[in-house]
């Protein structure tokens, strides 16, 4: 398009015709409103704020692992599947024994799979002793189930404006989710990076994707590179390493300088990691963790009152205009008491990050995990907290969101 500038002064003199323009613009224009903003519409067809969608298949990964196939149900609203980043999860939805619960998923499929009439996600799951959510998955999900999820979301992908265009992804069980669904993209989508993965399993049962990965390592051309660290004695694996992702096995096998990193597994593998990155000097934009959900131990959290371990506090809860009072334990996250009380909080990734469950405090102290702290400065000085990562040390008075 060919652009002329005609001179500072009849640009200026210019502007002096825009307001009878606009008068008459708005006189030919109906009096009636817009049901909806155009730009509303498409943005609520692109990220709807609830999937029905339908479990297709099922498949198991491991003895412990399962992916689960999502399709659109047959009744659903939309016509095709949002579309997503390699990285990004589902913040699933269900009832556990009468409690209304969500549970934030990786998505393990590839973006270029969910794309058309046929598009699916696939979740990749791993069932956790004593589980509350897990457990009820491997107990009810048959291919027929009908899920209810958000759309996809998260922070937790490869930004060209941002990361360079070499990842090495640090994963550990089943934190290969977003991994897989980046090595996939790399290789059959649109993700113009490379991949440096160092997997870490206990042992060779506990690797999930073991036959894909090294597939997907061969038709790269040399862009996908797959090291298995496994950390149990005996392993015989051909070609693994043994032990734990430290900072020299980083350093043997990644362009520390010229790499981005991206971190996803179990909670005590995030712990261990902190100390091994620390020693590679790195920026802080050149690490990106993923969400893990809630601590599972928020009393080893450094600052935690120890006096508070066992005590359990009164919450006056005000949602939708109704005051209801609730127990929480302190070693509790305040939105695990709600949703115990059937109060459902609207929630996604259950970490602190998101802020989807922002709510006011208007009495009361809460602990606050540094790592789990991700409130605006303004949201801190007026005293709004995030249920998911927050935990009560004294009764407590909120004013939080009901479910949409």
């Amino acid at each position: 398009m060919k652009v002329s500038v005609r001179g500072s002064i009849l640009d200026l003199l210019a502007f002096r015709g825009l307001p009878g323009k606009r008068k008459k613009r708005f006189a030919k224009a109906s009096s009636r409103p817009l049901p909806v903003h155009p730009v509303n519409e498409l943005a609520q067809r692109l990220h709807p704020p609830k999937l029905q969608l339908v479990v297709s298949e099922i498949r198991d990964e491991t003895p412990t692992t399962r992916t689960f196939k999502l399709a659109p149900a047959a009744d659903s609203e939309i016509a095709a599947l949002p579309c997503f980043r390699a990285g990004q999860y589902l913040s699933l939805k269900a009832a556990v024994d009468g409690a209304r619960i969500t549970r934030p998923y990786s998505i393990s499929s590839a973006p270029f799979e969910a794309l058309g009439k046929n598009g699916f996600y696939e979740i990749t799951m791993r069932r956790v002793e004593g589980g509350f959510f897990s457990d009820h998955v491997w107990r009810h999900w048959t291919v027929g189930t009908p899920v209810q999820s958000s759309s996809p979301v998260g922070l937790f992908y490869h930004e060209p404006l941002r990361d360079t265009g070499k990842i090495v992804g640090l994963a550990g069980g089943s934190g290969i989710t977003p991994f897989r669904s980046m090595a996939r993209e790399i290789v059959f989508g649109d993700l113009d990076a490379e991949l440096l993965l160092l997997y870490g399993s206990s042992d060779e049962e506990d690797i999930a994707f073991y036959d894909e990965l090294e597939e997907l390592e061969g038709k790269s051309s040399g862009r996908i590179r797959i090291v298995h660290v496994l950390s149990s004695e005996g392993a015989s694996l051909e070609g693994c390493e043994q032990g734990f992702i430290t900072a020299e096995l980083i350093e043997r096998y990644a362009d520390v300088p010229g790499s981005s990193f991206f971190v996803c597994g179990p909670e005590m593998m995030y712990r261990f990691l902190e100390g091994e990155l620390s020693k590679l000097d790195l920026p802080r934009r050149r690490v990106r963790r993923e969400v893990w959900g809630e601590l599972t131990d928020v009393a080893s959290q450094p600052g935690f009152p120890s006096e508070a371990v066992g005590r359990t506090f009164q919450i006056k809860v005000k949602m939708n205009g109704i005051s209801t009072e609730i127990p929480a334990r302190a070693t509790e996250s305040v939105l695990v008491a709600m949703e115990r009380a059937n109060l459902a909080s609207p929630s996604l990734c259950r970490s602190g990050e998101c802020g989807f469950c922002r709510s006011l405090l208007l009495g009361g102290e809460v602990f606050v995990a540094p790592s789990g702290d991700n409130r605006r400065a303004a949201d801190q000085k007026l005293g709004y907290i995030h249920p998911c990562s927050s935990y009560p040390l004294s009764d407590l008075d909120l004013e939080t969101p009901g479910e949409a």
